[in-house]
């Protein structure tokens, strides 16, 4: 039984792991169609399209974030670190739509280096 409970933990952890990752490269790629947005006719379209595969991604990190702590057994804080980010990224999409880069693009290279800390600490 104890062997089955570690290999859950370790599953759980593992999607965890790859759900921040994923959410990582989504913020970069973003970052990435940013720069197309200024120079590119097609960048809005990107930018667009990727805000909502991050804005997926990051529910995507709830979710594991969830099933490492209840199921798996694991801490609460990655399901309130993973909360505060989906938090974040509604406020980054609102911030996008809204037009107010001045606060936009800041908030996304903060949610950056956010997202390279939980990556690193896992």
């Amino acid at each position: 039984m104890t062997t089955q409970v570690t290999a859950n933990t370790e599953r759980a952890s593992a999607f965890l792991r790859i759900a921040i990752a994923l959410q990582t490269l989504t913020i970069f790629l973003q970052a990435v169609s940013a720069g197309l947005l200024l120079t590119s006719s097609y960048g809005e379209t990107l930018h667009s399209a990727g805000a909502r595969v991050m804005y997926g991604a990051s529910m995507l990190y709830v979710l594991a974030a969830v099933l490492a702590w209840k199921p798996g057994g694991g801490p609460l804080r990655p399901v309130l670190h993973a909360s505060g980010f989906l938090v974040l990224a509604s406020a980054q999409v609102v911030l996008g739509i809204a037009h107010v880069p001045s606060v936009h693009v800041p908030l996304g290279v903060a949610m950056f280096a956010l997202s390279v800390l939980a990556l690193a600490r896992r």
